[in-house]
């Protein structure tokens, strides 16, 4: 019986190098149209089961598209799970020939399902969004330099601004014919649009950055993006649920978990305010944070998760003047 192929590809801006498993063979070609396309006719005959890119910033789109085309299995992998892959197995070192040795494995043992790749007009979409969020990364940048700039540089910095500013303009004009020469694009800005607080930027960004919108369950949608929570316990420690996923890589990016960070903080200074009696904390209040800094405590000695303990600190200083701070939680960290 034939044993499968599987074939892990590290891609660099110049360079494709290639591993393949069971059979341990590897070579290099040139990241360019004649280079992937010797990487394809060489990888043709192998009839591979799975192929394992890394996502790279974009120098993987064309061999990716190439092999796709070619209709070949291909996965493009995210970077941190191939990272933690390569720590498991013992792997510590990190080389280019390596990292491809390290895909193979990884396409051999994990096999990640292949999805359908975007096709032409969803990768454009999403490379005028990508646009937009640089100009809106420089425009940013140009208008905090004139504020500590010499006076003589002004002119040239307000007529940079202005330009990008006028570029900005046109992405964003293109980013809406875009949507409204696509039914199917327009029928989802539409309904994504009769959300109350969703604008035409969020829609968008989520129908560029978020494909995946309308496909995927609540539950499912909402781990990819990042803002559900995952459980960190282990025996009598309850740790804190951090939330991982997609990384936001644009300040406007839609879906975020910084709203539900930003409630709870103004929940937690709640908490503190004092009541109508006077100067006494809500008692309710103060155990309650009493309970989340003593396991906030015992995170940070387990080395589960990192602490701020001027925050804590300035909490326990605030409960230890009205009386309502447990004088072991006290003493066990911070002198009164």
């Amino acid at each position: 019986m034939t044993s499968s192929v599987f074939v892990g590809v590290d891609v660099a801006k110049e360079r494709l190098d290639v591993a393949v498993r069971p059979s341990g063979e590897g070579w290099s070609e040139a990241n360019d149209e004649a280079g992937i396309a010797a990487l394809v006719a060489r990888l043709q005959p192998l009839g591979p089961a799975l192929i394992v890119c890394e996502a790279t910033g974009g120098f993987e789109r064309p061999a990716i598209a190439a092999l796709a085309a070619a209709g070949l299995p291909v996965v493009v992998a995210n970077p941190r799970q191939v990272r933690d892959f390569a720590r498991a197995t013992g792997q510590l070192a990190k080389t280019d020939v390596l990292d491809a040795g390290i895909l193979a494995l990884f396409a051999e043992r994990v096999r990640p399902t292949p999805r359908a790749l975007p096709d032409a007009a969803a990768q454009l979409l999403d490379a005028v969004l990508t646009r937009r969020r640089q100009l809106l990364e420089m425009l940013t940048a140009e208008k905090n330099r004139l504020g500590f700039a010499p006076k003589p540089l002004h002119r040239g910095i307000r007529a940079h601004i202005r330009w990008l500013e006028r570029q900005l303009d046109d992405v964003t004009k293109e980013l809406a014919d875009l949507i409204e020469a696509s039914p199917v694009w327009r029928a989802k800005d539409d309904l994504l649009q009769s959300v109350p607080g969703v604008g035409p930027i969020v829609s968008y960004t989520l129908l560029g950055e978020l494909p995946e919108l309308g496909t995927l369950s609540h539950k499912q949608i909402a781990a990819l993006v990042g803002v559900a929570p995952l459980a960190r316990d282990s025996g009598t420690l309850r740790g804190k649920t951090p939330r991982v996923g997609r990384p936001c890589e644009c300040p406007d990016r839609a879906v975020h978990g910084g709203a539900v960070r930003s409630a709870l903080e103004s929940d937690t200074k709640g908490l503190l305010r004092p009541s109508q009696g006077g100067r006494e904390a809500d008692e309710g209040g103060a155990d309650r944070l009493c309970a989340e800094t003593a396991d906030a405590v015992e995170c940070d000695d387990e080395g589960q998760q990192p602490v701020d303990d001027s925050r804590i600190q300035n909490s326990i200083q605030l409960l230890a003047r009205d009386g309502a701070l447990p004088p072991g939680l006290r003493a066990a960290r911070w002198p009164a």
